[in-house]
């Protein structure tokens, strides 16, 4: 999901390729589309040196940026990093190829209870590899707000107006206000939806900005008081400056999981497996974690974490029984479009 240290890798054709203006490779290439600086550049260049494969990389911002591109097939990609729902609907949608776990042995780093999870969107696992984990929350300035905070209710606090950031995302702003009205954050009533739906229009007033990466930056440098964060953007905002606290309120949020797939168009299927397998590497992944902060699903790569603040943060890795937690569910193309509805009609306001 949702990064933003920036990646130095060329531009060849519209797409960031590593090695631009390098012989092209004996073993061919690999088009990789994935979360904007949601990897260890250095990982990149290290595959490719040790596997001769040229990696093209390509990056989006949201799932419903990604979705299009891939459903169209005007752009081919070989490996993508979709969340939960959206793994969901390109399954729905025939628009995957079944990974051959023959060619990802690295994948038994994974955990028992992360391909449990996938069991929702993937139901027999056979689309998806976990790639990176977290929760979303509320991320606030201690300096900047009075009280401790337990709840979505304090992005409705007019004491706190133009000092909010939401997330500019229609789940993960729909997401809030369920959870803050009580109802399920994969809720299909009309009555809910809508209420929710007046919730963010009260809200906005009140609100800075509709963000995504910059959260992370305003946030570290005091340009407002609350921002609605994802856990690993959490850890390093934490890490550059100490006044930043982290919560998952009361009422409950969302666990999601963005895994590697393989497009059923994709032209370079065996490279896409070689390098989903070297993602799994336990050393590679705990660069990965390293960088992006973001928790890892790689309980090989969880043993290798040196630094125990790390390893057991509550952030990084929460003692899920604690809070409630809901995982996205593809809805229906029809769901869909009512749910953009009702996100257009907030932002129109």
């Amino acid at each position: 999901m949702k990064k933003s240290l920036v990646l130095l890798l060329c531009l060849c054709l519209g797409l960031m390729t590593i090695g631009c203006g390098s012989k092209s490779s004996p073993n061919g290439k690999v088009v990789v589309y994935n979360w904007g600086e949601y990897i260890d550049p250095d990982v990149l260049t290290m595959f490719q040196e040790e596997t001769g494969i040229e990696v093209v990389y390509d990056e989006f911002e949201t799932n419903e940026i990604m979705y299009p591109k891939v459903e169209s097939g005007a752009s081919k990609y070989d490996v993508i990093c979709p969340s939960d729902y959206m793994i969901q609907k390109m399954i729905e949608h025939d628009l995957l190829s079944e990974i051959n776990f023959d060619n990802v042995p690295n994948s038994t780093n994974i955990g028992k209870d992360y391909w449990t999870q996938s069991k929702q969107f993937d139901p027999d696992n056979l689309y998806s590899v976990p790639y990176c984990w977290g929760t979303v929350g509320i991320l606030y300035n201690k300096t900047m707000v009075d009280e401790p905070v337990t709840s979505w209710s304090v992005l409705w606090d007019e004491k706190y107006a133009d000092n909010i950031l939401m997330q500019d995302s229609v789940r993960d702003a729909f997401m809030v206000a369920l959870s803050y009205a009580g109802h399920s954050i994969n809720s299909t009533d009309p009555a809910q939806l809508e209420e929710a739906r007046d919730l963010l229009i009260q809200q906005k007033p009140l609100t800075q900005a509709y963000v995504i990466d910059q959260v992370r930056d305003k946030m570290i440098g005091g340009e407002a008081a609350i921002g609605v964060i994802y856990s690993g953007e959490a850890i390093f905002t934490q890490r550059e400056n100490p006044d930043l606290e982290y919560v998952i309120p009361d009422e409950g949020t969302n666990i999601w999981i963005d895994s590697w797939v393989i497009p059923k168009n994709a032209e370079n299927k065996e490279n896409a497996e070689k390098f989903i397998d070297y993602m799994c590497r336990a050393d590679i992944a705990l660069k990965n974690f390293d960088y992006i902060t973001y928790s890892t699903p790689n309980d090989a790569a969880k043993e290798l974490i040196e630094d125990d603040d790390i390893r057991n943060s509550q952030i990084a890795f929460p003692d899920l029984s604690q809070y409630k937690l809901s995982t996205f569910s593809y809805l229906g193309e029809e769901m869909d479009e009512y749910y953009n509805q009702l996100w257009k009609e907030v932002k129109s306001e």
